[in-house]
């Protein structure tokens, strides 16, 4: 992660990071008509940015909603591909969600599970900063490459 910032609508500064712009081309991979051409990376992530006053407002019991669902997906899109970079093994993900919000995410690269994570409260998806976004995202690849590292055979059978 890099220490220049940028100046950015919502979450603080805007670190820029190799997972932010990861995530921000995964989402801009689905603009097939150029709509969001003009968005700045800062406006089109500001949704994955929850501050705590906003996450209060969310109720504790409620069903996801599909845009919520929607960008936990590109989350970990984002980390599968950043995986693939760093460690040359293709890492794709799986998950299931209950209509409560409580489910799982794996990524699988080859034979080996590289990323297994817990989610509750789905529908409360997001980070307080820019700096909290990166860094999860950061610490999920540098963990599954650390795996893959460790068991090379598994993750390219």
């Amino acid at each position: 992660m890099t220490l220049e910032t940028l100046e950015t609508p919502r979450g603080g500064e805007m670190v820029v990071s190799d997972f932010l712009t990861q995530l921000a081309a995964v989402i801009r991979a689905e603009d097939s008509y150029g709509q969001w051409d003009e968005k700045s990376d800062a406006d089109l992530l500001s949704e994955f940015i929850v501050t705590r006053e906003e996450r209060r407002d969310i109720p504790i019991i409620g069903d996801p909603d599909p845009d919520v669902m929607w960008r936990v997906t590109k989350f970990y899109d984002a980390v599968g591909l950043l995986i693939e970079k760093r460690s040359g093994c293709m890492a794709s993900q799986m998950q299931k969600m209950s209509h409560e919000g409580f489910g799982r995410v794996v990524l699988i690269a080859g034979k080996l599970v590289v990323v297994s994570k817990h989610l509750r409260d789905v529908h409360r998806f997001g980070f307080e900063s820019w700096a909290k976004l990166a860094e999860a995202g950061d610490k999920l690849v540098a963990g599954a490459v650390e795996t893959i590292d460790k068991f090379p055979d598994a993750a390219r059978g």
